[in-house]
């Protein structure tokens, strides 16, 4: 039976997002799955506006995958506030929630798990072995529970949504997977809800990411086409604002290759701490 919390309707078995998906197909309308770890903002509110935009009817999953999370980081400590989450989905007029259990998705026994070789191996797939198994399992069991007309995910994990656009289409899933703009702050830092880890001086520094991005695009513009001049610029302008580099890579925009050379446009991504905040970013670099 769904629950009422904070003015959102939640499901907390797969049982009873079926049997809600089967309803709105039954009324003729299209439906949405939005994947999300919770701690909502603005940024994923745009996520509910593009996938309102093809589905008459938008569910939103909250769940803390134990699965993407390695042993050293922050699983305990990441935030959960739930009930302000079901406040924000009811105000966007989101039409279900569903928020299970560990249990509920991995119940004992569980052995299974969905993995992409090719494009989880470099980037973040570098330092976090066993993330994007975690990430690509989770979102099979919802794409899977949900059987939604579309899914939607941020570009902001650029890597995590080619990665999820190739296993639907390796494994012939009928939801169609579609990325939505980066949300940004008016000084131009990406949305994260990993942003509450910032200081107020880190805070202050940390646009320093999208600046370095933007100057980057400028110098391809004006014709720079060396890919580790520009990596070099974008590494020393984000250490110079007390950045810690996880890496910065311009890549093939689908394979994620490394480029040496841009002959053709090019995604430049970037993991970079401030504090204990690691912050992702990505930008086009059109030629």
């Amino acid at each position: 039976m769904l629950e009422t919390i904070a003015g959102a309707q939640v499901a907390r078995t797969p049982a009873e997002v079926r049997a809600w998906t089967a309803t709105m197909r039954a009324a003729g309308k299209r439906t949405a799955l939005v994947p999300t770890m919770g701690a909502l903002h603005a940024g994923h509110m745009t996520l509910v506006d593009t996938a309102r935009q093809h589905a008459g009817a938008v569910l939103v999953s909250i769940f803390v995958n134990p699965m993407q999370f390695g042993p050293k980081e922050d699983f305990s400590a990441y935030p959960r506030p739930f009930e302000n989450d079901c406040a924000l989905c009811a105000a966007k007029g989101v039409d279900l929630i569903y928020a299970p259990t560990p249990a509920t998705m991995y119940p004992p026994g569980f052995q299974s798990h969905v993995e992409v070789e090719q494009l989880t191996q470099g980037l973040c797939g570098a330092a976090r072995p066993t993330h994007f198994r975690g990430v690509t399992t989770v979102v099979m069991k919802l794409l899977n529970i949900a059987l939604a007309d579309v899914a939607v995910f941020g570009e902001k994990d650029y890597q995590q949504l080619q990665t999820l656009k190739r296993m639907a289409l390796d494994l012939d899933h009928p939801t169609a997977i579609l990325g939505a703009p980066i949300a940004r702050e008016p000084d131009g830092l990406a949305m994260s809800s990993r942003n509450v880890y910032l200081s107020a001086a880190e805070r202050q520094a940390a646009p320093a990411i999208v600046q370095s991005l933007r100057a980057a695009q400028a110098r391809v513009r004006a014709g720079e086409r060396d890919a580790a001049r520009l990596v070099a610029e974008m590494s020393a302008a984000q250490s110079a604002a007390g950045g810690r580099i996880d890496y910065v890579q311009i890549v093939d925009p689908q394979t994620l290759q490394p480029l040496e050379m841009l002959e053709r446009s090019a995604r430049v991504i970037v993991a970079t701490w401030f504090g204990r905040a690691r912050l992702l970013d990505n930008m086009d670099l059109l030629i």
